[in-house]
């Protein structure tokens, strides 16, 4: 059934004979209405046998397509308009009329396109967004009635998968945003710069958690990484201390975010090089220092000994004697390797080197005096001043190394040493023999003496000496028996 267009107008005068319009039959309503108006107008007929057969449709407030030709066919009765004027405009009112349904009939057919259309790409979107989460929606996909219908039907399940992916690509972009920024730390890289691609085309769980195990192991790889670094710092700080180093340039110079101030610090692999590099550098500098601080303080004490250094003047450079026997590990008093301190003993050492060129010739005769003393006490006969002499001759030619010279006197007079020990028995033996016989003679004239046992004073110790002396007298020719046969 085909509803005209109503126009709101007022009711037409109601039509009753046919001769008062002079119209063809059919037009104006009539029960048997002209034969040409059926078969010229084929559409007017229609509409007016529609409006005619079916009044359920026409509402008497509104004015109808019937009542319009009606209407239209009394103005033409009534201006006097000739058939064929009529028949003409019927027919252009006809094909006007075509032309608006033609209208109709392509833009609904456009419109069922149009929907069928959304209907197939909702289906595939659908399709496309199961595939990607790894879900089975639950929609009516055979579901019977029109295409709005169906699509009706259609767009809760679709709403729903597009927030399920809406959710699952903040997920994804999350756990890959973290990755990628891990990585990039790794790398060496700018963090800000990092914009993840997601793969929309797999968005499923199981992706989901191989990427969530990914970055997982990736944070402990961070966490294993943050630890070097610290324990990297530590011993970084623990040599900036021995040596007197500044801290914060070192690590500055490996990376700027090292310094205390910044929380994030770099765990590149140029980050951890660097910084192993730069341990191993510090550590091969402070063996050096090491070794030449325990240098220095030997060639201290050498020369501590050989000018009779007092002890407080020593003290002052414990410190650097304390390390001639440490290990590397052992040397970790803060500032013990600084390079002032170096300095300080390279001054010392060279201070005493310039006393020492000065007082050699006193120490060379020092050490004379004491070989002479060591032969005097062993009964030696040596010509001490020709070897005087010799020695301040050799000193001022400049000839001879003093140390050198210091040495060869140091080895005489342990020499010398060595030779009063082997004559000791020998020379003590000769004192008791010396002292044997002056007892000896002083009793002979103790005896000639016929006053010895008055009571005078002292009388009472000459008595004593006396007895001691017969006693040592008595043994003489015992000892000289054992003496020969030995």
């Amino acid at each position: 059934k085909i509803r005209c267009p109503v126009i709101s107008r007022p009711t037409p005068v109601p039509l009753t004979t046919r001769s008062a319009y002079n119209a063809p039959p059919g037009i104006l309503g009539f029960r048997a209405p002209f034969p040409f108006f059926h078969s010229q107008f084929p559409l007017l007929q229609t509409l007016h046998s529609t409006m005619t057969t079916s009044p359920a449709l026409v509402s008497p407030s509104r004015t109808t397509c019937a009542s319009l030709l009606r209407q239209l066919q009394v103005i033409w009765d009534e201006i006097g308009e000739e058939d064929g004027d009529r028949d003409r405009m019927l027919q252009q009112l006809e094909h006007e009329c075509l032309d608006i349904y033609r209208r109709k009939v392509d833009s609904s057919r456009k419109h069922k396109a149009e929907l069928a259309q959304s209907l197939a790409d909702g289906e595939t979107e659908i399709g496309v967004l199961v595939s990607a989460l790894g879900e089975t929606a639950s929609f009516p996909r055979s579901v019977k009635g029109s295409l709005k219908q169906q699509l009706s039907a259609l767009k809760p399940a679709l709403q729903d998968l597009r927030q399920r992916k809406q959710a699952r690509m903040s997920e994804f972009h999350k756990t890959q945003l973290q990755i990628a920024q891990i990585c990039a730390e790794i790398a060496g890289n700018d963090i800000n710069t990092v914009d993840p691609k997601i793969d929309e085309r797999d968005l499923t769980v199981k992706k989901l958690g191989e990427l969530k195990s990914h970055l997982n192991e990736l944070q402990t790889e961070k966490k294993l990484r943050l630890h070097k670094v610290s324990s990297s710092l530590g011993k970084i700080h623990e040599l900036s201390v021995v040596m007197s180093i500044d801290f914060s340039n070192t690590v500055a110079d490996i990376h700027p975010s090292l310094s205390d101030h910044i929380q994030s610090k770099s765990i590149s692999n140029d980050t951890l090089a660097r910084l192993t590099s730069v341990i191993q550098s510090l550590r091969q500098e402070k063996l050096d220092r090491l070794h030449k601080l325990q240098d220095l303080g030997k060639t201290l004490m050498g020369l501590w000994d050989l000018m009779d250094t007092n002890v407080e003047e020593q003290g002052k450079f414990d410190h650097v004697t304390s390390l001639i026997s440490s290990s590397l590990d052992e040397a970790s008093r803060q500032g013990c390797l600084a390079l002032d301190v170096i300095e300080q003993t390279e001054v010392e050492v060279e201070r005493l080197n310039a006393l020492k060129a000065g007082k050699m010739k006193e120490l060379v005769l020092k050490r004379q005096n004491e070989l002479e003393a060591i032969y005097i006490d062993v009964h030696m006969e040596i010509d001490a001043d020709a070897a005087r002499r010799t020695l301040i001759n050799l000193i001022e030619s400049g000839n001879v190394e003093l140390s050198d010279l210091l040495s060869s006197m140091d080895n005489q007079i342990t020499i010398a040493k060595e030779l009063s020990l082997s004559r000791k028995e020998v020379l003590d033996k000769v004192e008791k023999w010396k002292h044997a016989y002056e007892e000896e003679k002083w009793l002979e004239d103790y005896e000639k003496d016929e006053n010895r046992y008055s009571a005078g004073r002292g009388a009472h110790k000459n008595l004593k000496r006396a007895e001691k002396a017969r006693i040592l007298v008595s043994k003489i020719p015992c000892e000289l028996a054992t003496n020969s046969c030995l």
